[in-house]
């Protein structure tokens, strides 16, 4: 081990005496000692910069609510999504009388039961390595968590396809998923040391494979306790704006999806990501390796590009009519109450006398910011210069916060904090539409892009 400094009495005593000269030191002490950081240092002029007003303003349905949970990225999805079914269904987005919401339930008990199966083959495929190599033991770590990503979210619906929230409600495990988790992750380590030791015993391909299905039933048991059995069939009734009663029988979840939604997630929409850092050059590809949910699915994949398109394509889409899914680091610089994300909100430096600032380029590889949470853009403002100055944005953290479940997110906070966003291709310009077609360059999930929204 290197030699290391220790800390001396004479550079104690120094720190004291110049802490005591400061005239603003007891001051803060004082309000430190009764109040949260973040109300000491906030900055009550910021608001005037994020007021709800916005000069595209997509009318949508009201927020919905994850709970206790880390579904935020379906959330967000099925958001986006269930703005096509109520266009499909002629719904009245003012005064609909029930919640017209899809099933955030059905698409989580998939996902969850895809990413123990992709938890498993995992430790099957690198079962000859040691407990201690540095892959096999972030799998181990990370076991599996509510968190996605955009790709995660497009394999389950292919596969499994979508249904209104009248066909598989939330449970309370669904909605407080903290225990279930950590009973799934005992489980799933106690059936990995199994297919581990099997394949250390020699047993063959066919052996394994039959082992692990055996212990896939015991998951999905599980899962059909906690979140109720997902639908084969189901009838779907709702009343259209005009007060005319439908009721559409015996559809498939695919078949929902196909007459009430229609998109297709996989080849019209592609997704954006800005990371400024030296290992990934604008208009390339990045491909996490190791991090999926649906075995045989998609690879999560991302294009790197400049904030500037990224937000010109996001503007693009709002103004057809269409919101936005996007993840950013919602750690940093909110007040969640009143539903504001705004750099301009809190004066950490200029309080606190130290500075705290870091730029895009460092904070991700030092592991001070990453993606944490994906949310809905739903409208934007142009400042005097014609550019954005805030954006209108559908929470899943219910209509208690902020304008009904609606935030505002200013400017500076989003050139910060907003790390990906998935948008149409027509709305990407010529040189990302090429790049999307060049391979993609290989990362390990621990890689800052690797973070899962929850």
């Amino acid at each position: 081990m290197a030699d290391m400094n220790g800390i001396n009495e004479k550079t104690l005593s120094d720190f004291k005496k110049t802490f005591e000269e400061n005239i603003l030191s007891k001051p803060l002490t004082n309000a430190l000692a009764k109040h949260d950081i973040d109300d000491v240092v906030f900055v009550n002029s910021g608001r005037a910069a994020t007021q709800f007003q916005f000069d595209v303003d997509i009318k949508t349905l009201p927020a919905t609510n994850q709970k206790k949970s880390g579904r935020c990225w379906i959330f967000s999805a099925l958001n986006v999504l269930r703005e096509k079914a109520a266009d499909t269904c002629n719904i009245d987005r003012k005064s609909y009388p029930e919640k017209f919401e899809l099933s955030q339930n059905y698409v989580a008990f998939w996902d969850k039961f895809e990413k123990i199966n992709y938890f498993l083959e995992s430790i099957i495929a690198l079962a000859d390595r040691p407990l201690d190599d540095r892959l096999v033991d972030y799998i181990l770590q990370s076991g599996i968590n509510d968190g996605g990503q955009w790709d995660m979210f497009v394999n389950v619906v292919e596969k499994y396809g979508v249904v209104p929230q009248s066909a598989m409600e939330e449970t309370f495990q669904s909605e407080n998923t903290a225990h279930m988790n950590e009973l799934i992750n005992t489980k799933l380590r106690q059936s990995a040391a199994e297919l581990r030791n099997s394949v250390a015993g020699g047993k063959d391909a066919k052996s394994i494979k039959y082992e692990k299905e055996e212990m896939m039933f015991d998951f999905y048991s599980l899962l059909c306790m906690c979140f109720g059995e997902p639908p084969k069939t189901f009838d779907f009734e709702y009343t259209d704006k005009d007060g005319n009663y439908h009721a559409d029988r015996d559809l498939t979840p695919k078949s929902f999806y196909e007459k009430y939604i229609g998109c297709d997630l996989a080849n019209d929409f592609a997704s954006l990501i800005n990371s400024p850092t030296e290992d990934k050059p604008f208009y390339e590809n990045v491909t996490i390796d190791w991090l999926n949910n649906v075995a045989e699915g998609r690879p999560v994949k991302y294009l790197n590009v400049p904030m500037e398109d990224m937000k010109s394509a996001i503007v693009k889409q709002l103004k057809s009519g269409m919101p936005v899914w996007f993840g950013s680091d919602v750690s940093k610089m909110g007040e969640r109450q009143m539903g504001l994300w705004s750099d301009a909100l809190f004066d950490y430096n200029g309080t606190l006398g130290i500075d705290f600032s870091m730029t895009k380029e460092f904070a991700l590889p030092y592991r001070d910011s990453a993606m944490n949470h994906a949310m809905v853009i739903t409208g934007v403002n142009f400042g005097v210069n014609g550019k954005p100055d805030r954006w209108k944005i559908e929470n899943s953290w219910s209509d208690e916060r902020g304008n009904k479940g609606y935030f505002v997110m200013n400017a500076g906070w989003f050139d910060k904090y907003v790390f990906q966003a998935v948008v149409k291709k027509e709305f990407m310009t010529e040189k990302m539409l090429g790049a999307l077609k060049n391979e993609p360059k290989h990362f390990y999930p621990w890689d800052p892009m690797g973070t899962l929204a929850d």
